[in-house]
Protein backbone atom coordinates (compact mmCIF):
# COMPACT_ATOMS: atom_id res chain seq x y z
CA UNK A 1 0.00 0.00 0.00
CA UNK A 2 2.90 2.37 0.67
CA UNK A 3 3.86 2.22 -3.01
CA UNK A 4 0.53 3.69 -4.16
CA UNK A 5 0.71 7.18 -5.65
CA UNK A 6 -2.95 8.00 -5.13
CA UNK A 7 -5.00 8.06 -1.97
CA UNK A 8 -7.35 5.14 -1.44
CA UNK A 9 -11.03 5.87 -1.88
CA UNK A 10 -14.18 3.94 -1.07
CA UNK A 11 -15.25 1.67 -3.90
CA UNK A 12 -18.55 0.67 -2.30
CA UNK A 13 -19.94 0.19 1.18
CA UNK A 14 -22.71 -1.85 2.77
CA UNK A 15 -24.98 -0.28 5.34
CA UNK A 16 -27.24 -2.90 6.87
CA UNK A 17 -29.05 -3.70 10.06
CA UNK A 18 -28.54 -7.36 10.94
CA UNK A 19 -30.83 -9.41 13.13
CA UNK A 20 -29.35 -12.83 13.89
CA UNK A 21 -30.27 -15.86 15.91
CA UNK A 22 -28.59 -19.22 16.46
CA UNK A 23 -31.07 -22.05 16.05
CA UNK A 24 -30.37 -25.42 17.62
CA UNK A 25 -31.74 -28.86 16.93
CA UNK A 26 -30.58 -32.40 17.52
CA UNK A 27 -28.19 -32.22 14.55
CA UNK A 28 -26.36 -28.99 15.23
CA UNK A 29 -26.45 -25.20 15.30
CA UNK A 30 -27.19 -22.81 12.42
CA UNK A 31 -26.95 -19.01 12.51
CA UNK A 32 -29.82 -17.33 10.67
CA UNK A 33 -29.13 -13.67 9.82
CA UNK A 34 -31.62 -11.19 8.38
CA UNK A 35 -29.94 -8.23 6.67
CA UNK A 36 -31.89 -5.12 5.67
CA UNK A 37 -30.28 -2.00 4.23
CA UNK A 38 -28.36 -0.81 1.16
CA UNK A 39 -25.18 -1.24 -0.84
CA UNK A 40 -23.87 2.23 -1.74
CA UNK A 41 -21.41 3.18 -4.50
CA UNK A 42 -21.04 6.86 -5.32
CA UNK A 43 -24.48 8.22 -6.19
CA UNK A 44 -26.05 4.76 -6.44
CA UNK A 45 -27.80 2.67 -3.84
CA UNK A 46 -29.05 -0.91 -4.12
CA UNK A 47 -31.52 -2.23 -1.52
CA UNK A 48 -30.65 -5.35 0.47
CA UNK A 49 -33.25 -7.61 2.00
CA UNK A 50 -31.83 -11.09 2.50
CA UNK A 51 -31.42 -14.00 4.86
CA UNK A 52 -28.24 -16.01 5.26
CA UNK A 53 -27.95 -19.47 6.78
CA UNK A 54 -24.51 -20.31 8.16
CA UNK A 55 -23.48 -23.58 9.77
CA UNK A 56 -22.00 -23.20 13.25
CA UNK A 57 -21.71 -26.87 14.19
CA UNK A 58 -23.07 -30.20 13.09
CA UNK A 59 -23.62 -31.77 9.64
CA UNK A 60 -23.77 -29.56 6.54
CA UNK A 61 -27.23 -30.92 5.74
CA UNK A 62 -28.58 -28.75 8.56
CA UNK A 63 -28.40 -25.45 6.65
CA UNK A 64 -30.20 -26.91 3.62
CA UNK A 65 -32.90 -28.53 5.76
CA UNK A 66 -33.49 -25.33 7.69
CA UNK A 67 -33.15 -23.10 4.63
CA UNK A 68 -35.71 -25.10 2.69
CA UNK A 69 -38.13 -25.06 5.62
CA UNK A 70 -37.95 -21.26 5.82
CA UNK A 71 -38.09 -20.94 2.02
CA UNK A 72 -41.32 -22.90 1.86
CA UNK A 73 -42.86 -20.98 4.76
CA UNK A 74 -41.82 -17.46 3.68
CA UNK A 75 -41.39 -17.73 -0.10
CA UNK A 76 -37.66 -16.93 -0.01
CA UNK A 77 -35.72 -16.68 -3.30
CA UNK A 78 -32.30 -18.22 -3.83
CA UNK A 79 -29.54 -15.88 -5.02
CA UNK A 80 -25.91 -16.81 -5.66
CA UNK A 81 -24.52 -13.25 -5.61
CA UNK A 82 -22.61 -12.01 -2.59
CA UNK A 83 -22.76 -8.44 -1.32
CA UNK A 84 -19.18 -7.96 -2.52
CA UNK A 85 -20.05 -9.04 -6.05
CA UNK A 86 -23.04 -6.71 -6.18
CA UNK A 87 -20.97 -3.90 -4.66
CA UNK A 88 -18.17 -4.23 -7.21
CA UNK A 89 -20.63 -4.17 -10.10
CA UNK A 90 -22.46 -1.19 -8.60
CA UNK A 91 -19.15 0.73 -8.34
CA UNK A 92 -18.40 -0.03 -12.00
CA UNK A 93 -21.90 1.13 -12.98
CA UNK A 94 -21.44 4.38 -11.02
CA UNK A 95 -18.23 5.15 -12.92
CA UNK A 96 -19.91 4.39 -16.25
CA UNK A 97 -22.89 6.64 -15.51
CA UNK A 98 -20.61 9.45 -14.29
CA UNK A 99 -18.66 9.29 -17.56
CA UNK A 100 -21.90 9.42 -19.58
CA UNK A 101 -23.15 12.39 -17.54
CA UNK A 102 -19.93 14.20 -18.36
CA UNK A 103 -20.64 13.78 -22.08
CA UNK A 104 -24.17 15.09 -21.67
CA UNK A 105 -25.42 14.49 -25.23
CA UNK A 106 -28.78 13.04 -26.17
CA UNK A 107 -27.27 9.72 -27.24
CA UNK A 108 -25.86 9.19 -23.76
CA UNK A 109 -29.38 8.73 -22.32
CA UNK A 110 -29.94 5.50 -24.23
CA UNK A 111 -26.47 4.41 -23.16
CA UNK A 112 -27.44 5.14 -19.54
CA UNK A 113 -30.46 2.87 -19.83
CA UNK A 114 -28.30 0.19 -21.44
CA UNK A 115 -25.67 0.50 -18.70
CA UNK A 116 -28.26 0.27 -15.92
CA UNK A 117 -29.92 -2.81 -17.42
CA UNK A 118 -26.49 -4.41 -17.92
CA UNK A 119 -26.06 -4.45 -14.14
CA UNK A 120 -28.52 -7.36 -14.18
CA UNK A 121 -27.05 -8.88 -17.36
CA UNK A 122 -28.04 -12.48 -18.16
CA UNK A 123 -25.66 -15.21 -17.02
CA UNK A 124 -24.44 -16.99 -20.19
CA UNK A 125 -22.67 -20.32 -20.60
CA UNK A 126 -19.25 -20.42 -18.93
CA UNK A 127 -16.26 -22.64 -19.56
CA UNK A 128 -16.03 -25.82 -17.51
CA UNK A 129 -12.66 -27.11 -16.32
CA UNK A 130 -12.83 -30.78 -15.38
CA UNK A 131 -9.90 -32.26 -13.47
CA UNK A 132 -8.41 -34.93 -15.80
CA UNK A 133 -7.68 -37.06 -12.73
CA UNK A 134 -11.31 -36.96 -11.57
CA UNK A 135 -13.76 -39.81 -11.91
CA UNK A 136 -17.15 -39.64 -13.65
CA UNK A 137 -18.98 -38.77 -10.42
CA UNK A 138 -16.70 -35.80 -9.75
CA UNK A 139 -16.90 -34.68 -13.37
CA UNK A 140 -20.71 -34.68 -13.32
CA UNK A 141 -20.61 -32.70 -10.09
CA UNK A 142 -18.39 -30.05 -11.72
CA UNK A 143 -20.68 -29.81 -14.74
CA UNK A 144 -23.79 -29.69 -12.53
CA UNK A 145 -22.35 -26.88 -10.41
CA UNK A 146 -21.73 -24.70 -13.48
CA UNK A 147 -25.18 -25.40 -14.97
CA UNK A 148 -26.86 -24.70 -11.63
CA UNK A 149 -25.01 -21.40 -11.29
CA UNK A 150 -26.35 -20.31 -14.68
CA UNK A 151 -29.86 -21.43 -13.69
CA UNK A 152 -29.84 -19.82 -10.23
CA UNK A 153 -28.43 -16.46 -11.32
CA UNK A 154 -30.85 -16.00 -14.22
CA UNK A 155 -33.75 -17.18 -12.06
CA UNK A 156 -32.97 -14.59 -9.37
CA UNK A 157 -33.14 -11.69 -11.82
CA UNK A 158 -36.32 -13.00 -13.49
CA UNK A 159 -37.84 -13.34 -10.01
CA UNK A 160 -37.27 -9.61 -9.45
CA UNK A 161 -34.48 -9.74 -6.88
CA UNK A 162 -33.10 -6.14 -6.66
CA UNK A 163 -35.54 -4.89 -9.32
CA UNK A 164 -39.08 -5.58 -8.07
CA UNK A 165 -39.95 -6.36 -11.72
CA UNK A 166 -39.00 -2.85 -12.93
CA UNK A 167 -37.15 -4.55 -15.80
CA UNK A 168 -39.63 -7.39 -16.37
CA UNK A 169 -39.96 -6.46 -20.05
CA UNK A 170 -36.19 -6.98 -20.52
CA UNK A 171 -36.11 -10.54 -19.23
CA UNK A 172 -36.39 -12.33 -22.59
CA UNK A 173 -32.65 -13.05 -22.71
CA UNK A 174 -32.62 -14.11 -19.05
CA UNK A 175 -35.37 -16.62 -19.80
CA UNK A 176 -33.44 -17.84 -22.83
CA UNK A 177 -30.26 -18.31 -20.80
CA UNK A 178 -32.23 -19.99 -18.02
CA UNK A 179 -33.66 -22.46 -20.53
CA UNK A 180 -30.15 -23.03 -21.93
CA UNK A 181 -28.94 -23.81 -18.41
CA UNK A 182 -31.75 -26.32 -17.90
CA UNK A 183 -31.09 -27.94 -21.30
CA UNK A 184 -27.40 -28.23 -20.46
CA UNK A 185 -28.15 -29.83 -17.10
CA UNK A 186 -30.52 -32.36 -18.65
CA UNK A 187 -27.95 -33.06 -21.38
CA UNK A 188 -25.37 -33.70 -18.66
CA UNK A 189 -27.67 -36.25 -17.05
CA UNK A 190 -28.04 -38.04 -20.39
CA UNK A 191 -24.32 -37.86 -21.09
CA UNK A 192 -23.27 -39.28 -17.71
CA UNK A 193 -26.08 -41.84 -17.60
CA UNK A 194 -24.49 -45.26 -17.09
CA UNK A 195 -21.18 -43.70 -16.02
CA UNK A 196 -22.20 -42.60 -12.51
CA UNK A 197 -25.25 -42.24 -10.30
CA UNK A 198 -27.67 -39.51 -11.34
CA UNK A 199 -30.02 -37.40 -9.20
CA UNK A 200 -33.30 -39.03 -8.25
CA UNK A 201 -35.63 -39.59 -11.21
CA UNK A 202 -38.29 -37.51 -9.48
CA UNK A 203 -35.96 -34.49 -9.45
CA UNK A 204 -34.92 -35.01 -13.05
CA UNK A 205 -38.56 -35.17 -14.16
CA UNK A 206 -39.67 -32.22 -12.04
CA UNK A 207 -37.67 -29.69 -14.03
CA UNK A 208 -39.39 -30.73 -17.29
CA UNK A 209 -42.65 -29.09 -16.22
CA UNK A 210 -40.91 -25.85 -15.25
CA UNK A 211 -38.97 -25.87 -18.52
CA UNK A 212 -42.23 -26.09 -20.46
CA UNK A 213 -43.72 -23.21 -18.45
CA UNK A 214 -40.67 -21.08 -19.30
CA UNK A 215 -41.20 -21.62 -23.03
CA UNK A 216 -43.11 -18.37 -23.27
CA UNK A 217 -43.62 -16.85 -26.70
CA UNK A 218 -40.24 -17.56 -28.28
CA UNK A 219 -41.73 -19.08 -31.44
CA UNK A 220 -43.98 -16.04 -31.82
CA UNK A 221 -41.02 -13.68 -31.37
CA UNK A 222 -38.99 -15.56 -34.02
CA UNK A 223 -41.92 -15.37 -36.42
CA UNK A 224 -42.54 -11.65 -35.98
CA UNK A 225 -38.97 -10.41 -35.57
CA UNK A 226 -37.01 -12.69 -37.92
CA UNK A 227 -39.17 -14.57 -40.40
CA UNK A 228 -41.76 -11.91 -41.31
CA UNK A 229 -39.14 -9.25 -42.24
CA UNK A 230 -37.45 -11.79 -44.53
CA UNK A 231 -40.80 -12.66 -46.13
CA UNK A 232 -41.57 -8.99 -46.76
CA UNK A 233 -38.23 -8.53 -48.53
CA UNK A 234 -39.08 -11.57 -50.66
CA UNK A 235 -42.37 -9.95 -51.76
CA UNK A 236 -44.86 -11.15 -49.17
CA UNK A 237 -48.30 -9.55 -49.82
CA UNK A 238 -50.01 -7.88 -46.85
CA UNK A 239 -50.69 -10.40 -44.13
CA UNK A 240 -52.27 -9.91 -40.72
CA UNK A 241 -51.16 -12.35 -38.03
CA UNK A 242 -53.52 -13.47 -35.34
CA UNK A 243 -52.96 -11.97 -31.91
CA UNK A 244 -49.53 -12.59 -30.32
CA UNK A 245 -49.10 -15.68 -28.25
CA UNK A 246 -49.35 -14.65 -24.63
CA UNK A 247 -46.06 -15.10 -22.89
CA UNK A 248 -46.15 -17.29 -19.82
CA UNK A 249 -45.30 -15.53 -16.58
CA UNK A 250 -41.69 -16.60 -16.14
CA UNK A 251 -41.43 -14.50 -12.98
CA UNK A 252 -44.29 -16.38 -11.34
CA UNK A 253 -42.73 -19.71 -12.33
CA UNK A 254 -39.30 -19.02 -10.84
CA UNK A 255 -40.82 -17.42 -7.72
CA UNK A 256 -43.00 -20.46 -7.05
CA UNK A 257 -42.37 -22.48 -3.89
CA UNK A 258 -41.92 -25.68 -5.90
CA UNK A 259 -39.33 -24.25 -8.29
CA UNK A 260 -37.28 -22.64 -5.51
CA UNK A 261 -37.43 -25.88 -3.52
CA UNK A 262 -36.10 -27.73 -6.56
CA UNK A 263 -33.16 -25.29 -6.75
CA UNK A 264 -32.31 -25.84 -3.08
CA UNK A 265 -32.56 -29.63 -3.42
CA UNK A 266 -30.26 -29.65 -6.47
CA UNK A 267 -27.77 -27.29 -4.82
CA UNK A 268 -27.80 -29.37 -1.64
CA UNK A 269 -27.17 -32.65 -3.48
CA UNK A 270 -24.24 -31.10 -5.37
CA UNK A 271 -22.62 -29.47 -2.33
CA UNK A 272 -23.13 -32.42 -0.01
CA UNK A 273 -21.80 -34.88 -2.59
CA UNK A 274 -18.72 -32.67 -3.06
CA UNK A 275 -18.09 -32.64 0.71
CA UNK A 276 -18.46 -36.43 0.92
CA UNK A 277 -16.17 -36.91 -2.07
CA UNK A 278 -13.52 -34.61 -0.59
CA UNK A 279 -13.60 -36.46 2.74
CA UNK A 280 -13.18 -39.79 0.99
CA UNK A 281 -10.34 -38.45 -1.12
CA UNK A 282 -8.50 -37.05 1.91
CA UNK A 283 -8.83 -40.33 3.75
CA UNK A 284 -7.52 -42.42 0.87
CA UNK A 285 -3.79 -42.82 0.05
CA UNK A 286 -2.67 -41.42 -3.27
CA UNK A 287 -3.76 -43.78 -6.01
CA UNK A 288 -1.48 -45.14 -8.69
CA UNK A 289 -1.59 -43.59 -12.13
CA UNK A 290 -4.83 -44.43 -13.93
CA UNK A 291 -4.33 -46.49 -17.10
CA UNK A 292 -5.22 -44.63 -20.29
CA UNK A 293 -8.12 -46.98 -21.06
CA UNK A 294 -9.64 -46.20 -17.65
CA UNK A 295 -9.01 -42.45 -17.66
CA UNK A 296 -11.84 -39.93 -17.56
CA UNK A 297 -10.86 -38.59 -20.97
CA UNK A 298 -11.11 -42.08 -22.46
CA UNK A 299 -14.45 -42.77 -20.74
CA UNK A 300 -16.09 -39.54 -21.85
CA UNK A 301 -14.59 -39.78 -25.34
CA UNK A 302 -16.28 -43.16 -25.80
CA UNK A 303 -19.63 -41.54 -25.01
CA UNK A 304 -18.90 -38.64 -27.37
CA UNK A 305 -18.03 -41.11 -30.14
CA UNK A 306 -21.31 -42.94 -29.63
CA UNK A 307 -23.39 -39.77 -29.78
CA UNK A 308 -21.36 -38.43 -32.71
CA UNK A 309 -21.83 -41.61 -34.78
CA UNK A 310 -25.60 -41.54 -34.29
CA UNK A 311 -25.92 -37.86 -35.21
CA UNK A 312 -23.77 -38.21 -38.34
CA UNK A 313 -25.41 -41.47 -39.46
CA UNK A 314 -28.86 -39.90 -39.33
CA UNK A 315 -27.68 -36.56 -40.66
CA UNK A 316 -26.35 -37.84 -43.97
CA UNK A 317 -29.79 -39.37 -44.64
CA UNK A 318 -31.64 -36.18 -43.69
CA UNK A 319 -33.64 -35.87 -46.96
CA UNK A 320 -35.30 -39.23 -46.24
CA UNK A 321 -36.25 -38.45 -42.64
CA UNK A 322 -39.77 -37.54 -41.57
CA UNK A 323 -40.37 -34.25 -39.74
CA UNK A 324 -40.53 -35.91 -36.34
CA UNK A 325 -37.22 -37.67 -36.95
CA UNK A 326 -35.63 -34.40 -38.09
CA UNK A 327 -36.80 -32.72 -34.90
CA UNK A 328 -35.27 -35.53 -32.83
CA UNK A 329 -32.03 -35.21 -34.81
CA UNK A 330 -31.88 -31.48 -34.07
CA UNK A 331 -32.19 -32.15 -30.33
CA UNK A 332 -29.49 -34.84 -30.50
CA UNK A 333 -27.13 -32.47 -32.32
CA UNK A 334 -27.72 -29.80 -29.67
CA UNK A 335 -27.16 -32.35 -26.91
CA UNK A 336 -23.90 -33.45 -28.56
CA UNK A 337 -22.70 -29.85 -28.71
CA UNK A 338 -23.41 -29.37 -25.00
CA UNK A 339 -21.58 -32.61 -24.15
CA UNK A 340 -18.60 -31.47 -26.19
CA UNK A 341 -18.54 -28.21 -24.22
CA UNK A 342 -18.49 -30.20 -20.97
CA UNK A 343 -15.41 -32.11 -22.16
CA UNK A 344 -13.46 -29.28 -23.82
CA UNK A 345 -10.86 -29.01 -21.06
CA UNK A 346 -9.99 -32.69 -21.51
CA UNK A 347 -9.58 -32.62 -25.31
CA UNK A 348 -6.68 -31.36 -27.48
CA UNK A 349 -7.40 -27.71 -28.27
CA UNK A 350 -5.81 -27.78 -31.72
CA UNK A 351 -8.22 -30.50 -32.86
CA UNK A 352 -11.26 -29.04 -31.13
CA UNK A 353 -11.82 -25.93 -33.29
CA UNK A 354 -12.64 -27.51 -36.68
CA UNK A 355 -15.02 -30.05 -35.17
CA UNK A 356 -16.82 -27.41 -33.08
CA UNK A 357 -17.21 -25.23 -36.17
CA UNK A 358 -18.66 -28.06 -38.27
CA UNK A 359 -21.02 -29.15 -35.50
CA UNK A 360 -22.17 -25.55 -34.90
CA UNK A 361 -22.97 -25.15 -38.61
CA UNK A 362 -25.09 -28.30 -38.53
CA UNK A 363 -26.95 -27.14 -35.44
CA UNK A 364 -27.58 -23.65 -36.84
CA UNK A 365 -29.08 -25.04 -40.04
CA UNK A 366 -31.28 -27.49 -38.15
CA UNK A 367 -32.37 -24.68 -35.81
CA UNK A 368 -33.44 -22.49 -38.74
CA UNK A 369 -35.32 -25.41 -40.26
CA UNK A 370 -37.21 -25.97 -37.00
CA UNK A 371 -38.16 -22.29 -36.76
CA UNK A 372 -39.48 -22.33 -40.32
CA UNK A 373 -41.48 -25.51 -39.77
CA UNK A 374 -43.16 -23.99 -36.71
CA UNK A 375 -43.86 -20.76 -38.65
CA UNK A 376 -45.31 -22.65 -41.64
CA UNK A 377 -47.81 -24.38 -39.34
CA UNK A 378 -48.94 -20.93 -38.21
CA UNK A 379 -49.36 -19.70 -41.79
CA UNK A 380 -51.23 -22.83 -42.86
CA UNK A 381 -53.93 -21.90 -40.35
CA UNK A 382 -54.34 -18.50 -42.03
CA UNK A 383 -54.71 -19.63 -45.64
CA UNK A 384 -58.50 -19.99 -45.59
CA UNK A 385 -59.07 -16.41 -44.44
CA UNK A 386 -56.00 -14.74 -45.96
CA UNK A 387 -54.92 -16.08 -49.35
CA UNK A 388 -51.66 -14.13 -49.05
CA UNK A 389 -50.58 -16.75 -46.48
CA UNK A 390 -50.10 -19.14 -49.43
CA UNK A 391 -47.08 -17.06 -50.45
CA UNK A 392 -45.51 -17.50 -47.00
CA UNK A 393 -46.14 -21.25 -47.04
CA UNK A 394 -44.64 -21.60 -50.51
CA UNK A 395 -41.58 -19.49 -49.69
CA UNK A 396 -40.94 -21.43 -46.49
CA UNK A 397 -41.28 -24.77 -48.31
CA UNK A 398 -38.76 -23.62 -50.90
CA UNK A 399 -36.38 -22.40 -48.22
CA UNK A 400 -36.70 -25.70 -46.34
CA UNK A 401 -35.74 -27.57 -49.51
CA UNK A 402 -32.62 -25.42 -49.85
CA UNK A 403 -31.77 -25.87 -46.16
CA UNK A 404 -32.17 -29.63 -46.49
CA UNK A 405 -29.50 -29.60 -49.18
CA UNK A 406 -27.28 -27.32 -47.06
CA UNK A 407 -27.74 -29.57 -44.04
CA UNK A 408 -26.84 -32.69 -46.02
CA UNK A 409 -23.59 -31.06 -47.17
CA UNK A 410 -22.92 -29.84 -43.62
CA UNK A 411 -23.35 -33.35 -42.23
CA UNK A 412 -21.00 -34.77 -44.89
CA UNK A 413 -18.45 -32.10 -43.96
CA UNK A 414 -18.90 -33.01 -40.29
CA UNK A 415 -18.35 -36.69 -41.07
CA UNK A 416 -15.02 -35.84 -42.72
CA UNK A 417 -13.80 -33.53 -39.95
CA UNK A 418 -11.11 -34.87 -37.63
CA UNK A 419 -12.46 -35.73 -34.22
CA UNK A 420 -10.91 -34.01 -31.19
CA UNK A 421 -10.86 -37.21 -29.17
CA UNK A 422 -8.31 -39.99 -29.52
Amino acid sequence: LSSLNEALDICYETNVVRLSRILRDRQGRVEVAYDHGVIRAGALELPICEMEFELISGPLESIFTLGKRWQQKLGLLLDARSKAERGDRLAQLDKTLAALDAIGDQASESKRIEAISSYWAPRPVAMIAIDPNANAEQALRTVTAECLDQIIRNSAIIAGVDTEDRYADMHAEHVHQLRVGIRRLRSAWSFFNGLTELPALEKRNEIKAYFAQLGGARDDDVLRELILPILRKAGQPPLVLDKPIEESDAGATVRSIGYQSWLIDMLASTVLAAKTGAATSNATPAAAAVPQENSLEHTLSKKLKKWDRKVVAEGVTLPTLEMEARHALRKRAKRLRYALQFCESLLPERRLGPYKKSLARVQNILGEMNDLIVARERFVGLRDTQPSAWFACGWITSRLDALTTEATHAFKELSQTHRPWR
